[in-house]
């Protein structure tokens, strides 16, 4: 992909513009209504998601930088069996870059206190649900996920929030290729150069 024809995708324009920092994400148009825009802005600065720690964010992201996120969302390839693709899941793709947007403080592990930011977030420009709504949104997706990664927990017991490990479980049987991608145009190499 050529940083010139990145187009609304990549937030600056031409290659003299990158590296790029937050601030041009923000003013990614096709960004300004969704409910989470920080939380993917975030996600592009990840220094998990760049593959370069363990933690932290970077301050700007070059082109090379831009095209390591964007591979979290090639296409899987169709001609795989659902061996190859739940293997290519596993290889932390699209659910690492989505586990990583929810997990903020970097812990591994994405709290209650952390999943209901997110869905308070999600559910924020809707008008007919108070914040109080989304807490317990929630609370209740917390609790069906402790019993899908944990099984019957005793009173007494804590869930002390979705490893990564858990988050694949929770995924499992569910087709994230159709719900998170980014649809890339499909340009002749021959009408680029022109």
């Amino acid at each position: 992909m050529d940083p010139l024809r990145c187009g609304r995708l990549c937030p600056a324009s031409s290659a003299q513009h990158l590296p790029s920092s937050k601030e041009n994400f923000n003013n990614v148009p096709d960004l300004e209504l969704n409910p989470i825009r920080s939380k993917i802005v975030h996600a592009f600065f990840d220094n998990r998601n760049l593959r370069k720690g363990s933690s932290g964010l970077a301050d700007e992201i070059n082109f090379e930088d831009f095209l390591t996120i964007m591979s979290y969302f090639r296409p899987i390839d169709t001609t795989m069996d659902e061996e190859q693709v739940q293997l290519c899941r596993k290889e932390k793709l699209r659910c690492a870059f989505l586990f990583h947007m929810y997990d903020s403080d970097s812990d591994g592990r994405i709290t209650l206190e952390e999943y209901r930011n997110v869905v308070e977030e999600l559910l924020s420009g809707n008008p007919h649900i108070e914040k109080e709504s989304a807490r317990s949104i929630a609370d209740g997706a917390m609790m069906e996920a402790a019993s899908v990664c944990v099984g019957q927990m005793e009173p007494d017991q804590v869930y002390e929030g979705i490893t990564f490990d858990d988050f694949l479980k929770i995924w499992q049987g569910i087709d994230i290729e159709t719900k998170m991608h980014v649809r890339f145009l499909n340009m002749e190499t021959i009408a680029l150069c022109h």
